[in-house]
């Protein structure tokens, strides 16, 4: 059984929180890369259901992992961009459960 729309947004914001959480650890790359390959991944399948506003903003977080993953081993040697990816990654985490309506 697929989960309801709101359950997603609220998978893709707890994806999103780990990221923001894990990336202050230097052994965590890996499980970025996967968590942000992941987090495209539930857009993909979620985007589709949303109404067509929620749909807009789906799709740019998805532009930016995009823009994360091609930059990847840059942003990750540099713990200042590493840490402004971090803060970013919670900013959407924060706007997706809004989005979700989990919260209200």
């Amino acid at each position: 059984m697929r989960d309801e729309l709101p359950v997603r947004l609220g998978g893709l914001a707890a994806n999103l929180r780990r990221v923001k959480s894990a990336a202050s650890r230097d052994e965590n790359r890996a499980a970025v890369e996967g968590l942000l390959d992941e987090s495209k991944h539930f857009i993909e399948w979620t985007a589709a259901e949303a109404d067509i506003d929620q749909a807009a903003e789906l799709v740019e977080l998805q532009v930016q992992l995009a823009r994360w993953q091609y930059k990847w081993h840059d942003i990750w040697s540099d713990p200042e961009r590493r840490q402004e990816v971090a803060g970013q990654a919670g900013r959407w985490s924060d706007r997706v459960l809004e989005l979700s309506g989990l919260m209200g």
